[in-house]
Formats: structure tokens, sequence, C-alpha cells
């Protein structure tokens, strides 16, 4: 009898989220574009809310985010932007690579985690290639001011934290061999969350 292996459920999570993610940016910003001040408030209160908004340079092009964290490269956008774009491919290829590993394929979890981050990660990485930055229009400020963000991001931080509570869970091992296996798969694939993750921490 073969084993079971859930690399279909990593490459349905990774397909879903990267075609929702490039749905909502088209979609909203060609919604937001004939809207006052191109943007549409979710709820509002006292306290703040969610809003979707979306920034526009002359002519009418999409404002991207190029990545430069915290004022990294700020005076590089364009090097920054190069940068996060290898950052993207490389994780997203170390990812594909992993997920034909047999204790990865036969990991529920850590394929839907893999799938998640690999969304997010080929989601940015069609925006830095395509629109030389990144499309952000979701805004939430309800009781702390997130910087703008989209579901690229969404998926990879998702993606991250499932990774971590994988990662963390006691397993059961049959031997110490599957033991060094499981340890050596969590290591990488924690790596490749931190690669990938760059993408996706509040940029200016």
């Amino acid at each position: 009898m073969s084993e079971r292996t859930y690399r279909l459920l990593l490459w349905i999570l990774a397909l879903t989220g990267l075609s929702l993610d490039q749905a909502s940016k088209y979609g909203v910003f060609a919604w937001l574009a004939d809207v006052p001040v191109h943007e549409y408030v979710v709820f509002r209160t006292d306290k703040g809310g969610f809003q979707l908004v979306a920034q526009f340079d002359e002519g009418g092009v999409p404002h991207v985010n190029q990545g430069a964290l915290f004022g990294f490269l700020r005076d590089h956008k364009e090097l920054a932007n190069g940068g996060f774009a290898v950052i993207s491919f490389l994780a997203a290829a170390a990812i594909i690579y992993w997920s034909t590993h047999r204790h990865t394929a036969r990991d529920r979890w850590l394929c839907g985690a893999l799938g998640l981050i690999l969304a997010g990660t080929l989601g940015n990485f069609y925006d830095r290639v395509v629109f030389n930055g990144v499309r952000d229009f979701l805004h939430w400020d309800y009781l702390f001011d997130w910087p703008v963000f989209n579901i690229a991001d969404c998926c990879l931080v998702c993606g991250a934290c499932l990774l971590l509570l994988q990662a963390f869970a006691t397993q059961p091992a049959s031997n110490e061999q599957q033991t060094d296996e499981a340890a050596a798969t969590h290591h990488t694939a924690l790596s490749l969350t931190q690669s990938a993750e760059l993408t996706a921490a509040p940029k200016v």
C-alpha cells in the first residue's frame, strides 16, 4: 500500500491563496479607482476600524511598496525590490523542492503551512516582478494602526504561525532516525519562513 501524502493539499492552498491574492489586488484597485479618496470603510468606531485603500501614482498607476523595511534601503528602493524578489524566488524554489521529500509530504500540517507560505511568497513575487513593488490595500487601525497589507501577507503570517505550532508540537517518533529527519525538516522550513516573511514585514 502506498504511503499517504499531502502534496495535493500544499498545492491547493498555494494556488488558491495565490489566486485570491491576485484577484483581490486587481479587483480592489480597479473598483476603488472610481471611488472618492480611493477608500472603502468596512467598519469604523471611535477606536479605529478597517478599510480598503488603494493608492495611485500619476497616470492612475497603482502605488506599490518596494519593501524598504523600517527605512532600510530607503534611498535604494529599486535595489530593495530586486533583493526581496530574489529572496522570494529562492524561498519558493526551496519550498517546492522540500515538498518532494518523503517526510514533508507525509506531514499534513507541515504541507498546509508550506502551502500558505508558498501562496504568499508567489503572490508578492508576482507583484515585485510585474509592478516593481507590492500592491497593498488592507488597512487595519482598530486599537492598533497596522501598516497596509494584502492577502499574500496574510497567507505568509498564517503559514508561519501554523509552522511554528507544528514544529513545537510534540509528536511521537518511531525511531531515532525519524526524529532526526523531522528535526532537520522543521529547521529548514523555519529558515524558509524567515526568508519569506521579510517580504511581509511592516514596510515604510
